[in-house]
């Protein structure tokens, strides 16, 4: 939810005046997704570790669980597959917005013919990217 971020931004017209501004873009929906499916994933497996370990005389006689199980596990991995390739274009997503030279490009009073402006740091996102390896 980048609109709810607020940066400052020198105002041209008095020298000491600032302007507050906001990002554009909301990419929480993939995060989201990607954050409910690894907390759903968790709690099956718990309860696959428990059907396994203390009901495995039903899991062993019962024909149909262990396909239910394989196919429910299909599917997880399947969703899996969806949610990090969501989140890597989610982050894609959030790099472009935060990109200096983007910001720099949308600010009104760096458009003038005289004006300079440079972003000075770029933002770090080596934690963002081992977070979509992974």
């Amino acid at each position: 939810r980048l609109y709810q971020i607020p940066f400052e931004m020198p105002d041209c017209e008095g020298e000491s005046e600032t302007r507050t501004l906001h990002l554009v873009g909301d990419f929480s929906a993939p995060a989201e997704f990607f954050v409910t499916l690894g907390v759903f994933s968790f709690l099956y497996t718990m309860a696959a570790l428990v059907l396994y370990l203390r009901f495995h005389s039903i899991y062993g006689e019962n024909k149909k669980l262990p396909m239910a199980d394989f196919c429910i596990t299909i599917c997880f991995a399947f969703f899996w597959l969806v949610a990090a390739a969501a989140w890597g274009k989610g982050l894609t997503d959030v790099k472009a917005a935060t990109r200096p030279a983007s910001l720099i490009a949308a600010m009104g009073v760096c458009q003038g013919p005289e004006v300079v402006c440079n972003a000075g740091t770029t933002p770090a996102m080596g934690l963002a990217n081992i977070s979509v390896v992974s």
